[in-house]
């Protein structure tokens, strides 16, 4: 298997003294990564935190501490992907593209994940078309239920139409992973088992791979 990402679940609304120990999580990571892959150092994907009725009172503060994060990820020579998130302060492809424009670092890109926007009611060729240049990975899964009360699960449990998704991908030249995320909401459950779970995604995501020609 090829390495393509590590994760590690930061925020970006924390203290001093935590935001100094993320700058640190960062460089380990970032070490790690040329440690597994020296020839193509995995990139570095993260959630940003907060909550979601708070983005207008915390967005400035997240783009300045996104700021250190891309002169850490630069110094450290990877890659940094931010996932904005259905619970997150930075939850819809705006914040995402504010964000970005307000840093404005070529070590900073997006991780795309479309189960989250769905639930916010947007269209995938909408944030596609939005992100999709700005996107240097891409994580899959599905969700269940609605915004307030929903599950994420694997792909094809839910609802998001995959062979729609990858020719759009096709269409778009996209040269980056596609990685399926299995969310803590399915991996947390007793009895779980990660074969089975990546069985049952390769059986979701193969035909809609063939049939987008990738």
């Amino acid at each position: 298997l090829r390495l393509t990402a590590l994760m590690d679940n930061l925020s970006l609304l924390i203290d001093e003294p935590a935001h100094a120990k993320n700058l640190e999580r960062i460089q380990s990571a970032a070490e790690l990564a040329h440690a597994l892959a020296p020839d193509a150092p995995p990139l570095l994907e993260t959630v940003m935190g907060g909550k979601p009725a708070d983005w207008d009172k915390v967005k400035s503060q997240m783009a300045a501490r996104l700021a250190d994060w891309a002169k850490a990820a630069a110094a450290a020579e990877i890659t940094l992907c931010i996932k904005p998130h259905v619970s997150g302060a930075a939850h819809l492809p705006e914040h995402a593209l504010w964000l970005l424009d307000q840093v404005k670092h070529p070590a900073v890109k997006l991780a795309y994940d479309f189960s989250h926007y769905q639930l916010r009611g947007v269209e995938l060729g909408k944030s596609l078309d939005a992100l999709l240049p700005h996107t240097a990975f891409i994580h899959v899964k599905d969700s269940v239920g609605e915004l307030g009360k929903f599950q994420f699960v694997l792909p094809g449990e839910g609802k998001i139409d995959y062979t729609d998704y990858f020719r759009r991908l096709k269409a778009a030249n996209w040269q980056g992973s596609v990685c399926v995320e299995v969310s803590g909401q399915v991996f947390g459950k007793p009895g779980y088992d990660p074969i089975a779970a990546a069985k049952k995604s390769h059986a979701a995501l193969a035909p809609a791979f063939k049939s987008a020609g990738l």
